[in-house]
């Protein structure tokens, strides 16, 4: 027995990470079952109430917060007082209907509901190891007598109905033999006292009798009944415990069994442990190499180049003294000066002449230096300036590069550019990948890059707004696992739209024909309808009438500045015209029976149509060109090729039209790369309208402005 009683003490030690609270992390005190099934002590509950700013419950109910101990408050603050009185509070009570609040354990947001702690189930499994505990750790301390007079005696029992421990003579007096408290149940001395039955939270007068499967926690039946429990499995509490209990077993039993294994792991784990200790010292032994062998070049280049900037300083000063001591020698008392005037006194002609004419040829080159006065070097040292922007940059780019993550890659077919720029990217190995970087920044007209922008994004795609309007940009991705980066992924260069994106929608009131075109709620896609009404007005081709195109507008019009927008044409569409047109020709159109109008002779921007007089140079109201069967025409102009295939080009996946309304000019794109197909001039003296028109099957769609909407759908994916 004392064999059993040391292996039991041992055991008891070596569970004490067990006994920790996740909020205190001290032992348990009166833990309480959260029902994310994690216990806490009932005061850290309260305490992580409050610190989310919402209130408790002091008073728990008689079985979930038996024996527990008063927690002295503070007064709630002003804001708190005005939180309470607000709806959703209880009037005169610090109880709030709903307190949530994050589950140390897990980290999970936990919902006590309305009853609060209240409605939480005291753990007296974990109290009574604690207790068990806490009597291993104190060894022979004695647990003395509650009813003792001073000074009392060491206890050797402990009543669970009295919920006190008593030492003989106490015990005989306060449970005398033939009385109600004799049939009291008693253990040996302890601390910890729990109930004999436990009752339920939700109904305090009602017993536990059954499990509740779904909600993995005890309840009675009245929770079965009629309460939250009603549509859950439950079963019985025996066959619960029976159930729980084998389960348990068996897991003890296997762990037991596979105890030499466990600790040859663990062996193994303290080898690796030491290998990795190894191992960082000796990366750290080679990035210190690394960054001395940095130090050294960067020592080199410093000397070389401080050499260089005092080699030419010397030379400079070398230039400037012998100028000072030529320009000295100008002076009325230097020796130049002297010596001229002491050959002036010479008398004789013929020595004088012999002397006077080498001293002439150095007075005069004195002079003409005065008029014309030179530096004989510089003072600026622009040539020496050490340019080390693209090392600083290199630089701060230093990093570890692992070959244990891979390089991000960007999706071009998913990456676009519109009011704003959606950059999106795979990786093989996201989970693995902490958090990534995404790097841009503008390419100038002369390839010069400017510095790289970053943003550091959690998931695999960002919206990037503030682009200038008809510029290139580069972006680049890179992978972060803690302090090891990836490699840059290659480069996507994006070019931005030529002007700020126009926002509209269909017009559904002027000239829409909802006969023959059908338009969706959001009022962003058109579909022509080639239906019954096509055919009957197909009859009057044999008296040489055609169909009428079907116009529809954009419901906001143009005035001024620079705007562009984009759209795509559903590839089965028969004939599609696109552009712009004015305010009045738009009235024109509209009003003009539709039977009436044969496009073979409506001139259209230039495009013929069939007519080869069609006047090219004259500036129209509107520009209209045609898309269809998979093809964009250009329209036919003076200069261009008689032959149609010079005119005629795939049809883009998207088309983006640019209005410059005060230099009367539109533009038409190839939006997957931003490439200007077909330019003209157009009269913008009225206010001008996106104009569209439909004839037989067709359909376009708006192209939506690029929002943060992009990203749920990406990380959704």
């Amino acid at each position: 027995m004392e064999g059993d009683g040391s292996d039991s003490l041992v055991t008891i030690k070596n569970i004490e990470r067990e006994l920790i609270c996740p909020a205190c992390k001290e032992l348990f005190t009166h833990p309480l079952i959260l029902p994310c099934q994690h216990s806490i002590c009932h005061k850290c509950v309260k305490e992580l109430l409050l610190t989310h700013d919402d209130s408790f419950n002091d008073v728990g109910s008689d079985n979930s917060n038996q024996s527990s101990p008063r927690l002295r408050l503070p007064s709630p603050s002003m804001d708190k007082i005005d939180r309470i009185s607000r709806p959703g509070w209880k009037r005169g009570s610090l109880t709030p209907r709903t307190t949530t609040f994050p589950c140390p354990g897990c980290e999970h947001d936990v919902d006590l509901g309305e009853r609060g702690i209240n409605g939480l189930f005291r753990n007296f499994t974990l109290e009574t190891i604690v207790e068990r505990y806490r009597q291993a750790a104190r060894a022979a301390t004695a647990i003395m007598c509650d009813l003792c007079k001073p000074p009392p005696q060491e206890s050797t029992k402990s009543c669970m109905d009295c919920s006190a421990s008593y030492c003989n003579e106490c015990f005989k007096i306060y449970h005398p033999w033939g009385t109600v408290k004799a049939q009291h149940e008693y253990v040996g001395p302890t601390t910890n006292f729990r109930p004999k039955i436990l009752m339920c939270p939700e109904h305090e007068t009602e017993r536990i009798n059954m499990y509740c499967e779904l909600c993995r926690r005890p309840v009675c039946h009245l929770c079965k009944l009629g309460g939250n429990h009603s549509n859950h499995r439950v079963t019985t509490m025996s066959s619960a415990y029976k159930t729980l209990k084998e389960k348990l077993s068996k897991d003890i039993d296997y762990l037991i069994g596979k105890e030499s294994q466990v600790k040859s792991q663990i062996s193994e784990l303290n080898l690796l442990m030491k290998e990795t200790e190894c191992n960082g010292e000796r990366a750290k032994e080679e990035a210190v190499t690394h960054f001395e062998k940095l130090f050294e070049v960067l020592e080199e280049r410093k000397s070389s180049v401080l050499k260089a900037i005092d080699a030419s300083k010397k030379l400079r000063l070398d230039k400037f003294q012998t100028q000072v001591e030529e320009y000295q020698g100008l002076l009325e008392n230097s020796g130049l000066v002297g010596y001229a005037q002491e050959v002036l006194k010479e008398t004789d002609q013929s020595c004088f002449v012999q002397t006077a004419k080498q001293l002439h040829l150095r007075i005069q080159k004195a002079t003409e230096s005065l008029k014309s006065f030179r530096p004989a070097a510089q003072t600026s040292f622009e040539d020496y300036v050490v340019n080390t922007s693209k090392q600083t940059e290199l630089l701060g780019e230093l990093s570890f590069f692992s070959s244990g993550i891979d390089v991000p890659e960007i999706n071009e077919e998913q990456s676009r550019v519109y009011n704003n720029a959606l950059i999106n990217w795979y990786h093989p190995e996201k989970d693995k990948a902490d958090s990534y970087v995404l790097e841009y920044r503008k390419i100038n007209r002369d390839e010069e890059m400017l510095s790289w922008n970053e943003i550091e994004v959690c998931g695999t795609s960002k919206v990037i707004s503030d682009l200038e309007s008809n510029c290139n940009y580069a972006f680049r991705v890179r992978a972060y696992k803690g302090s090891i980066c990836s490699p840059c992924s290659r480069e996507l260069t994006l070019h931005t739209p030529p002007a700020p994106v126009f926002s509209f929608l269909f017009d559904e009131k002027c000239g829409y024909n909802n006969e023959h075109l059908l338009l969706n709620l959001k009022r962003d896609r058109v579909e022509s309808r080639a239906g019954f009404n096509l055919l009957l007005s197909a009859e009057r081709v044999q008296v040489g009438y055609y169909t009428s195109l079907d116009y529809i507008i954009g419901d906001v019009g143009i005035t001024k500045g620079k705007h562009f927008w984009a759209f795509r044409v559903e590839p089965y569409s028969y004939l599609v015209k696109v552009g712009v047109a004015s305010s009045d020709k738009l009235q024109e159109w509209l009003r003009s029976p539709r039977d009436a109008v044969s496009p073979r002779y409506e001139q259209d921007s230039g495009h013929d149509s069939g007519s080869e007089d069609a006047c090219f140079d004259s500036s129209q109201p509107f520009t209209l060109v045609t898309i269809g069967m998979k093809k964009f025409f250009i329209p036919k102009s003076a200069t261009s090729a008689n032959e149609p295939e010079n005119r005629v080009l795939p049809m883009p996946t998207s088309i983006g039209i640019f209005l410059d309304y005060d230099k009367g000019r539109v533009a038409f794109y190839d939006m997957d790369h931003m490439k200007c197909l077909y330019e003209r001039q157009v009269d913008c003296s009225h206010t001008m309208y996106p104009a569209f028109a439909l004839m037989g099957s067709g359909g376009i769609q708006l192209e939506e402005p690029i929002t943060a909407k992009y990203l749920e759908y990406q990380e959704h994916m």
